[in-house]
């Protein structure tokens, strides 16, 4: 269980984690389980960001707390947001060739545009949630829920992408402990957040399913990456409003 947390810590952030050993595909399908422990770590290192930067300017905090941010994923939902940004405009009405363009390395002006408007609405919330009284535990909290996001449609949506590793990961995905894990937090979540909240986090991932199924048949691993970075926009903003 050790080796699969500390897979899971690798491949959703950059902090160096050495493995020293054969990775098998049931060890690949379990660190799924560890996505949202994953995400509260993440979660306490931007508190911890937030509790050590000198108060003196918001929006500078927020600044510095958005780039770690981004820097301690590596970018990773990030890139998965631009590529099916590309790939749902690219091509409208064929999902093979969607899902050829999501392949391309190379990032188009929707990408760009995408992420700029994104990162822009982080910025802006972090910046208004930084001035509230508990904003450390809803910034604890929304790594985690965003990191569910990809449970919820694993367990939900089939998968349309072959030869990735999220057809690995779907494949051996323990079900029924995915199931309680994904319970407890939303469980937590409520706590945190309250319903209404979750309530705005939930009709984002069912409206990513229905275009996913409608545009691609399914969902892809890029579509696992966006559905963090939307959810977590979508929380900054629920908890802000």
């Amino acid at each position: 269980m050790i080796t699969t947390f500390l897979l899971a810590l690798q491949f959703l952030t950059r902090i160096p984690v050495p493995i020293n050993r054969v990775v098998t595909h049931e060890q690949w399908g379990k660190t799924v389980l560890f996505y949202p422990l994953v995400g509260l770590i993440i979660g306490y290192l931007l508190a911890l960001i937030v509790i050590l930067l000198p108060e003196n300017s918001v929006n500078l905090q927020a600044a510095i707390v958005l780039t770690f941010w981004v820097l301690i994923t590596g970018g990773l939902h990030l890139d998965g947001l631009a590529d099916c940004a590309d790939g749902w405009a690219g091509s409208l009405d064929n999902p093979q060739r969607s899902l050829e363009i999501m392949k391309d390395p190379h990032s188009g002006a929707i990408a760009l545009v995408t992420l700029i408007l994104v990162l822009l609405l982080k910025w802006v919330t972090l910046s208004e949630l930084l001035r509230q009284q508990n904003c450390l535990s809803y910034l604890i909290i929304i790594p985690v829920l965003g990191r569910c996001a990809i449970l919820g449609l694993m367990l939900s949506t089939h998968y349309v992408s072959r030869r990735g590793l999220g057809e690995k990961l779907n494949a051996h995905l323990p079900k029924a402990a995915a199931i309680a894990i994904l319970l407890v937090s939303m469980i937590i979540g409520f706590y945190v957040m309250g319903y209404g909240s979750l309530i705005f986090g939930g009709l984002i991932i069912f409206s990513i399913r229905f275009l996913s199924k409608q545009r691609l048949g399914g969902v892809t691993g890029d579509v696992y990456g966006a559905s963090v970075e939307l959810v977590e926009t979508g929380l900054l903003i629920a908890v802000v409003l």
